[in-house]
């Protein structure tokens, strides 16, 4: 059924001109940031690059969207996880914990946390990686050049500010659907 699913992804990049660029890496656990994350387009994007280069790839999203009944089910199934963002819950200690029950887990973040513009990322996935002592592999959907790409793993160094500098050197060049609403 996954090789089905994997030719109907790759068939649908074809058509649309789209193609991906870079593998996952070959390791058990890390975690893959995706910026800018400018539409719900995205996700899509997402889903098809994750059944294209065959990663088993978790996700969080709000919690309203997996409240509703079909969507909710598709999200799941997808390996999305809802999180209340009205409540203050320990996120970043529940996804570590989440790295260190699995034998082999890969979670997808996007630092923006929302679709919206925001003045500055969310520092969480950064914490995270800490935490779960996970590299980072950064992916870009670039809606300009039709294209996804994943970037080598590298561990974060503690040094937040001048890891997400980097980071953000990277993003720069990486369009997303609507570039007026990513982070500058």
């Amino acid at each position: 059924m996954f090789e089905i699913k994997r030719s109907f992804f790759k068939f649908c990049f074809w058509i649309l001109g789209w193609k991906v660029v870079g593998y996952p890496p070959k390791i058990k656990k890390y975690m893959i940031t995706v910026a800018p994350h400018t539409s719900g387009w995205d996700f899509l994007v997402g889903i098809a690059a994750k059944n294209i280069v065959r990663l088993e790839g978790h996700f969080l999203g709000k919690k309203s969207l997996f409240e509703l009944p079909v969507i909710g089910q598709v999200m799941r199934h997808c390996g999305g996880h809802p999180v209340d963002r009205s409540i203050k819950s320990n996120v970043v200690d529940n996804v570590a914990e989440l790295f260190e029950k699995n034998e082999k887990f890969v979670m997808v973040i996007a630092p923006e946390g929302t679709r919206a513009y925001q003045k500055d990322w969310k520092t969480g996935f950064y914490f995270i990686a800490l935490k779960a002592k996970v590299p980072i592999v950064m992916a870009g959907f670039d809606f300009k050049r039709k294209l996804v790409e994943l970037k080598e793993p590298f561990m974060p160094t503690g040094d937040m500010i001048k890891d997400i500098k980097m980071m953000k050197e990277y993003y720069k060049k990486i369009t997303g659907k609507y570039p007026e609403l990513g982070v500058h």
